[in-house]
């Protein structure tokens, strides 16, 4: 069938950071610690230790809820775009079910399959342009960040700083995030940016039969 070889696949923005219950930082975590029940080796307190988790702060601070509020509208948009030429392809291919094969049918369909692997190529493209903009975005907030961790470290006395996701257990004592999350909201809560843009791959001049060419029919 010409329409299951044009539709096969479903086009689809990749954006890997903005599924529904993630943020510009990654899945939401807690700013706070684990509760002390799930943690049960505890232990004493150690000094100049210190624990913080970058992609809670990412999640929590009031910079990171705007930026991946603005990141789902951009997702929303990129996809849209898609959707918009899609169908019109979805349209024709179905258009053409039923009727009887001929030159000028087959001719319709090789363009028909042109223009989805076109399209299949935006999407990748546009999805390229999603993740680049996610990186930049948190390039900006990560170095905003930074003073503010550096300034929370100091305060706490911290000798070491280890990723909290990297604990396997103990105490949480000394655990910066929350004081980070709410020293970089005073420092900053909103941030403003636009869709990076990408150059677009050169389209290639030839494809694989599979993918370009209609079924032949068996009369």
């Amino acid at each position: 069938m010409i329409s299951r070889l044009l539709l096969s696949a479903a086009l689809i923005v990749s954006m890997p950071a903005v599924a529904s219950a993630q943020t510009i930082g990654g899945a939401r975590q807690a700013a706070a610690p684990a509760p002390a029940q799930s943690q049960p080796l505890g232990g004493p307190v150690i000094p100049g230790v210190c624990l913080l988790s970058r992609e809670a702060v990412f999640a929590n601070a009031a910079v990171g809820r705007v930026a991946t509020a603005r990141l789902a509208e951009l997702t929303q948009a990129a996809q849209a775009e898609i959707d918009a030429e899609r169908a019109p392809i979805e349209a024709a291919a179905r258009a053409l079910e039923g009727q009887a094969e001929t030159d000028q049918l087959r001719a319709q369909a090789q363009t028909l399959s042109q223009q989805w692997q076109a399209l299949q190529q935006k999407a990748a493209h546009n999805g390229q342009e999603i993740e680049a903009t996610r990186m930049a975005v948190m390039e900006r907030i990560a170095n905003e960040a930074q003073p503010v961790i550096a300034q929370v470290y100091a305060q706490h006395q911290c000798g070491l700083l280890f990723d909290r996701a990297s604990a396997l257990g103990g105490n949480f004592a000394n655990d910066l995030t929350s004081d980070v999350v709410a020293a970089l909201d005073a420092r900053i809560s909103t941030i403003s940016f636009d869709r990076e843009r990408l150059s677009a791959a050169p389209a290639a001049t030839a494809a694989p039969a599979a993918t370009t060419q209609a079924p032949t029919r068996r009369r």
